[in-house]
């Protein structure tokens, strides 16, 4: 049956007209709006499968339901989105299946290398990469032409346009930093060339959050940005912070290729006042913000089904197509990258320009090296009481990084890997 199954994956992933047997029932978590109407389009074209979709909560929710439902034996889906930063967890404890036995491999090439790098932890797949964040820099055009002011091209630049707008303008800042988003910490790292995690093998874990020199430039340039309170500290996602957002009081946002989406659902009313433009740097290279993967769970009795939605799902043309369109997520898939038409689309939310071009080139320009722990959601948890406590106090940032490297590295060492520490 074993042989059966890997023979049918294999056929499925090569395009050929391989019969998946009648009856086959599946069950998706995910936390996007929207994904079930996507997967009726996947049921028209692959009647023999149904797909389930449930929203389990978002990522905290879904992962901690995951893991019991999964240790319970019982209760757990055949498929579940994974955000990168949580995969090699899901991975390491066994609960997610090595998509390798079943041919994924042969997905790699439809992949940026950035995204299939997050689905790859010891040289095994274990997701099919769904949308990725290339990180770029949203800016308030109105606010920009107000002031006579042009996108900062370094980071220089871009703490000297924030003394310029405080000085125009005392209500209105540069931007902001959470005090309980690492995630946005993660990728001013990644894109400033550190790498703070790096995942050697299933035990090895090394941390360098404070000794390279793009990590101490990260410290500096924010440590400014907040003792001249250029930025404020706020947490984002919130009434107030959408409000303020709306009235131009935030004059950029550092943030993903899947912000436009939350932008013009939340914040209609600024349409056309928003514009993009590729993130400040010292040195080439981008960097991800944010990105999720489809993974098959380990106890799914039918995983080569369930791999078969996940690739037309993520690699083939029309089901990411239809996750770009319809629900707003930001392509993976080379072909979609490439593609004119995508390329070419002038969008209203931005006044027309073709931001699609903006984040595509971030897309192709990320860093690559970048790692996850395999403990990552528990190191997220400490940020909030090392860094953001620095960032609400705006002080220094370097000691603060070191405080969280050491919490990181202790939490670790007790769960029995083996840590090295830089810095």
């Amino acid at each position: 049956m074993r042989m059966r199954a890997l023979l049918l994956a294999v056929l499925l992933l090569a395009g050929c007209a391989a019969p998946v047997e009648d009856g086959v029932r599946l069950t998706f978590w995910t936390w996007v709006p929207g994904m079930d109407a996507v997967a009726r389009k996947f049921e028209a074209i692959h009647p023999g499968i149904r797909v389930k979709v449930v929203n389990a909560g978002q990522t905290k929710d879904t992962y901690t339901k995951l893991q019991i439902a999964v240790r319970a034996g019982r209760g757990a889906p055949d498929l579940a989105q994974i955000e990168y930063s949580a995969l090699p967890q899901f991975a390491v404890t066994k609960q997610i299946a090595d998509l390798s036995a079943l041919g994924a491999d042969s997905l790699r090439d439809r992949f940026t290398d950035s995204a299939w790098a997050q689905v790859t932890i010891g040289g095994r797949v274990y997701g099919v990469p769904q949308d990725t964040g290339p990180m770029v820099m949203f800016y308030r055009r109105d606010v920009f032409d107000r002031l006579g002011l042009t996108p900062p091209r370094t980071w220089a630049e871009y703490v000297e346009t924030g003394r310029r707008i405080k000085a125009a303008d005392p209500q209105v800042r540069l931007g902001f930093l959470d005090p309980g988003d690492p995630g946005t910490m993660d990728g001013l790292l990644w894109h400033a060339g550190a790498t703070p995690f790096q995942l050697r093998d299933n035990t090895s874990v090394t941390l360098d959050l404070t000794g390279s020199p793009g990590a101490r430039a990260v410290a500096d340039t924010w440590s400014t940005l907040l003792r001249e309170e250029l930025v404020a500290p706020v947490p984002s996602w919130t009434d107030e912070w959408w409000k303020a957002a709306s009235a131009g009081r935030y004059a950029t946002w550092l943030a993903g290729a899947w912000a436009p989406a939350n932008l013009a659902h939340a914040i209609p009313e600024s349409s056309g006042k928003w514009a993009v433009a590729p993130m400040p740097k010292d040195s080439p290279g981008e960097a991800e913000n944010g990105g999720s993967s489809v993974a098959v769970v380990a106890g799914s009795e039918q995983q080569a089904a369930a791999l078969t939605f996940a690739t037309w799902l993520n690699a083939e043309p029309e089901g990411a197509g239809l996750l770009n369109r319809q629900l707003g997520l930001f392509p993976a898939t080379r072909a979609l990258l490439r593609d004119p038409a995508f390329l070419d689309q002038e969008l209203p939310f931005f006044g027309g320009q073709r931001a699609n071009r903006v984040f595509a080139a971030a897309s192709d320009g990320v860093r690559p090296g970048w790692h996850y722990l395999p403990y990552q959601p528990y190191a997220n948890t400490q940020f909030k009481d090392t860094v953001g406590q620095a960032i609400v106090n705006r002080t220094a940032l370097g000691p603060a990084l070191a405080d969280w490297q050491r919490r990181i590295a202790d939490y670790g060492r007790e769960q029995g890997f083996t840590i090295t520490t830089g810095g």
